[in-house]
């Protein structure tokens, strides 16, 4: 508004000074121009009075807000990375953690398989040592059996050789076929 003003300023001194040849409605007249200049005057001072504060107000407002906004939007950026970097350490923190349980779960489960085969091989020792012991007892009670056998074959080959009187040599073939009949172990 103010640039139209102006414009009309400019041209009423452009028309002021200019030729002799003026149409009618363009002619010069003095009393017009004081007039003009006095309603000129008079409009910027209403209008800075009236209209410039609020435009000035208007202006600084609207400065004020976009600074805020500017403002408001580096706070939400600075909040935004700080925001990204606090979730990139929970994340770093969260897989230190899953590999810390993993590597936990390893370890107990490398443990557990190693009870186990410890437990296996004690348990198969003490079944190897079972074993034995059933031989052995199995061994001693075919001992037991043998001697048995054994003394009553001798008591045999005994009454054999009381009733029939023999001589050396058919008593040494009778020991040594006694002797034969006993299983060797």
């Amino acid at each position: 508004m103010i640039y139209y003003l102006s414009l009309l300023y400019n041209y009423s001194f452009i028309f002021l000074f200019s030729g002799d040849e003026k149409p009618m409605l363009l002619s010069i007249n003095p009393g017009l121009i004081i007039w003009q200049l006095i309603i000129f005057v008079l409009l910027l001072l209403i209008l800075k009075k009236l209209a410039w504060k609020p435009l000035l107000s208007a202006l600084n407002s609207r400065e004020q807000s976009i600074k805020d906004a500017v403002e408001q939007a580096e706070n939400l950026k600075k909040d935004a990375e700080n925001m990204i970097a606090e979730n990139k350490r929970i994340m770093a923190d969260a897989n230190a953690q899953s590999m810390k349980v993993i590597n936990e779960a390893k370890e107990m489960s490398n443990k557990i398989g190693e009870e186990i085969k410890a437990k296996a091989t004690a348990d198969s020792r003490k079944l190897i040592e079972q074993a034995k012991e059933e031989i052995k007892k199995e061994k001693e009670s075919a001992m037991a059996d043998l001697r048995n056998e054994v003394s009553d074959l001798a008591i045999k080959a005994a009454e054999k050789i009381l009733n029939d009187t023999l001589d050396e040599t058919k008593q040494k073939k009778i020991v040594n076929d006694f002797i034969s009949q006993i299983p060797k172990n």
